[in-house]
């Protein structure tokens, strides 16, 4: 979700901030990335976002 954070997706997506950093925390373990930038960059180079 772009631009949001782990409060509105919670909210969103009716989940708690603790279920987003962890789901944000496994992404981020299988697919090697470690910042808010390299999940953007990933996002848009496999056409997810705009």
């Amino acid at each position: 979700m772009q631009g949001y954070t782990n409060r509105q997706i919670g909210e969103i997506l009716h989940i708690s901030v603790r279920t987003v950093e962890g789901h944000r925390a496994n992404i981020s373990a299988k697919l090697g990335l470690h910042s808010r930038v390299e999940f953007v960059r990933y996002a848009r180079e496999h056409g997810l976002i705009d």
